[in-house]
């Protein structure tokens, strides 16, 4: 079996862009992989391929589903596959070339490479990486988006952060890095979100992310339901917060040190993953959902 199955191969996108996005370490809150869906949604995203996950894919680590729900008992069996998508925006200057999945555990090198080839097959140039990080930022505040390019022209005018952090990395660093090495205009950018929220879907990220593709692809979009859903989210977190002490403490002291370069904390905070606990289990009592 090949390790990319076509559905169909479309030979007519106006100049496609391909976008990509990945469940699990590179999608913080969700907010990158919930950006590519809404896209997708948005203009009726067509699959045209997906990689076979038998080779890319450790299934103790990235389990099959199975629905035993259904009549007859016999139920249904997903496997954790990565899909291409074509999206076909009416006004914009280009088709997009939705890559949308979880991170696969094995064989990275392999698996940009068949992204690569394939993106080629179908005409595209330009390569967009998106990813999500938890970070030290206040959820009511605006999202700035870090951001790096193969040429650093293709980025200069869209204000982004450039990259500070050196350490591991994930299948989007990887491919960023692939592409521009293979010769494509490369772009990735990542949402920074408030790590003491890391249990919800934060469409806020989605959203700054969803606006930044636009500018970087030419098309525009309907973000109406994706902007009432971000406004949700601060109300939601919002409220958690005026209720729980020690989350309160901690925006408070990061609203102090938003605008300063250093910071002299009177004492250790607590860790995100007590934050995120706090928060969870605050949404829970009340009703408001829970982790995405």
């Amino acid at each position: 079996m090949a390790d990319l199955n076509w559905d169909e191969r479309p030979t007519d996108l106006r100049d496609p862009v391909m976008v990509a996005a990945f469940g699990g370490w590179n999608d913080a809150a969700s907010a990158a992989s919930n950006a590519i869906a809404f896209i997708g949604e948005r203009f009726g995203a067509r699959r045209i391929a997906a990689i076979d996950p038998e080779g890319f894919f450790d299934f103790q680590a990235t389990r099959p589903l199975v629905d035993l729900t259904s009549e007859g008992g016999a139920g249904s069996l997903v496997w954790p596959e990565v899909e291409l998508l074509t999206a076909r925006p009416p006004d914009g200057p280009h088709d997009l070339v939705l890559v949308a999945g979880t991170e696969p555990s094995m064989r990275w090198r392999t698996f940009c490479a068949l992204l690569l080839d394939a993106a080629r097959e179908l005409g595209v140039r330009r390569i967009i990486t998106v990813g999500a990080l938890l970070a030290d930022v206040v959820h009511t505040h605006p999202i700035r988006l870090t951001g790096m390019a193969s040429d650093p022209a293709l980025i200069e005018d869209w204000g982004f952060r450039a990259p500070s952090y050196a350490g591991p990395t994930g299948i989007v660093g990887v491919l960023h890095h692939a592409a521009t090495q293979a010769g494509f205009e490369s772009i990735s950018m990542w949402a920074p979100v408030s790590h003491y929220a890391a249990g919800l879907t934060n469409a806020k990220g989605s959203l700054a992310l969803v606006r930044a593709l636009e500018g970087l692809t030419g098309i525009t979009v309907d973000a109406a339901e994706l902007e009432e859903a971000a406004s949700t989210f601060e109300v939601q977190v919002g409220r958690a917060v005026e209720a729980e002490p020690r989350l309160r403490a901690l925006v408070e002291q990061l609203e102090d040190a938003a605008g300063r370069v250093e910071e002299d904390h009177p004492g250790p905070l607590p860790t995100g993953d007590e934050l995120a606990a706090e928060l969870e289990r605050f949404l829970r009592e009340h009703g408001e959902g829970g982790a995405s």
